[in-house]
């Protein structure tokens, strides 16, 4: 018994050691496009200003409605058996003329095979100054995922490292509140 006394006491530092977190799965990140012609278009109707509704491809069996009106675009996220969550980027991040970046990070977890995703950060391209139309800022916009809710948490303003800063607030936004329409205003 004597013997295995040091052996247990050097196992417990080296899990005290471990930093925190580690026993949980790792986060990744998943990239799908957000591109038109990678998407199916739904509806478009070039009378209403360019009307847009396309479903884009997502990770972990999810996907993206892509919705474009009046010069400015929103997403929508399908659950794998279809239930959606409108995130209404022109109301909770700005109501500008909007683009949406080119591509969507999914932060995921893996469970084997089995891809889990946790949280969604799109870029979220916005003119907000009506003497400068062209003039726009880029925002991430980070949206938890969780079996109750899809909705918008962060929104990162252009600044030094502002991926990193996104990925570290998306790791994290499961345990934050919805943004709701107005809370942000950039």
């Amino acid at each position: 018994m004597k013997a295995i006394i040091p052996h247990l006491m050097g196992a417990l530092v080296y899990v005290l050691a471990l930093p925190a977190g580690a026993a949980s799965a790792k986060i990744d990140s998943v990239y799908t496009s957000l591109d038109t012609q990678d998407c199916t278009t739904l509806q478009a109707d070039e009378a209403e200003v360019g009307y847009y509704k396309g479903r884009c491809p997502g990770a972990g069996g999810y996907q993206l409605d892509l919705i474009e009106g009046d010069l400015r675009q929103t997403l929508n996220v399908l659950r794998p058996a279809g239930k959606e969550f409108p995130l209404e980027l022109w109301s909770t991040v700005s109501s500008g003329f909007s683009s949406l970046g080119s591509k969507a990070e999914w932060r995921v977890k893996k469970e084997g095979k089995k891809i889990i995703p946790i949280a969604l950060i799109v870029r979220y391209n916005v003119s907000e100054n009506l003497e400068k139309p062209d003039k726009t800022t880029s925002y991430l916009v980070v949206s938890k995922m969780t079996a109750d809710e899809i909705c918008v948490t962060d929104v990162v303003k252009p600044v030094k490292n502002a991926n990193q800063k996104a990925r570290d607030l998306a790791d994290v936004a499961i345990s934050k509140p919805c943004l709701g329409t107005g809370d942000v205003r950039p």
